[in-house]
């Protein structure tokens, strides 16, 4: 089965991160999946609004961390970049809306993920946070966006203590826009879909198009400097330390450096 399954109904569709069993982690073929979806979805006239969910109890838990120590051990080149390459920003640069319905877990860049998207609701059973820190790596899009979307003093507590945050404290920071029970996560969502998919579609692209225009202004020179610090922190050998501490279950021992 496809690590991501794509559902059309009507006049939306749903996306769903198909790895319960690696928390649905970003790996695997997940991005392979998304991306021929997406195509499809973009194309579609009769598609107007997606749905971003996960299966089981995770929305994500973002990098596979376990085929990144697995790449490590192997020698395999990893990835220099903060996270912000062609495979991000999917859902905020499409003409279309996006909801992320998060249903559990919602970290690091599976947290990112759902930021990528016009509008987030969560259950009351998800949390979230940035534990990059915690790995001796980078997060990657929440470095740039995040403090674009939440107060500034909670996006860095966010980046910089790798702590975990509940729903509660996720809406009265406004990273999600409502919190509800489990069984109405997907039936609020696909309510909003509706709302929105009832709308005019060019005016829904259009308004889309300038609030994303303000968002976004300046993010490619973020990106470059970006790209210059993670080469840094990303070549050290604690980046190599917390994805193989992380996968041997035990405490990483930094050397900063």
């Amino acid at each position: 089965m496809a690590d991501m399954l794509y559902e059309k109904r009507g006049h939306y569709a749903i996306f769903t991160m198909n790895r319960p069993e690696r928390l649905n982690a970003l790996g695997g073929t997940m991005q392979q999946d998304l991306t021929g979806a997406l195509e499809d979805f973009t194309a579609d006239p009769e598609m107007r609004v997606g749905i971003v969910t996960g299966q089981g109890r995770a929305f994500s838990a973002g990098a596979d961390l376990k085929e990144m120590a697995e790449r490590n051990a192997a020698g395999v080149e990893r990835a220099r970049t903060t996270g912000v390459g062609p495979a991000t920003m999917q859902f905020a640069r499409n003409p279309k809306p996006f909801i992320a319905a998060i249903n559990g877990l919602c970290i690091a860049g599976g947290l990112e993920r759902a930021l990528d998207c016009d509008i987030r609701i969560c259950s009351t059973e998800a949390y979230f946070g940035l534990f990059e820190v915690k790995r001796g790596i980078l997060a990657g899009y929440a470095i740039h966006h995040l403090a674009r979307m939440i107060p500034f003093g909670e996006a860095m507590y966010l980046l910089l203590t790798g702590d975990r945050i509940s729903p509660q404290d996720a809406h009265r920071w406004g990273l999600v826009h409502e919190v509800l029970p489990p069984d109405r996560l997907m039936p609020r969502a696909i309510e909003i879909a509706e709302m929105i998919a009832a709308n005019a579609p060019l005016s829904v692209e259009g308004t889309k198009s300038v609030a994303h225009q303000w968002r976004q202004l300046q993010i490619d020179e973020s990106y470059r400097f970006g790209a210059w610090v993670s080469r840094v922190v990303l070549n050290s050998e604690d980046s190599q330390e917390g994805p193989r501490a992380f996968a041997e279950k035990r405490a990483p021992v930094w050397k900063g450096r």
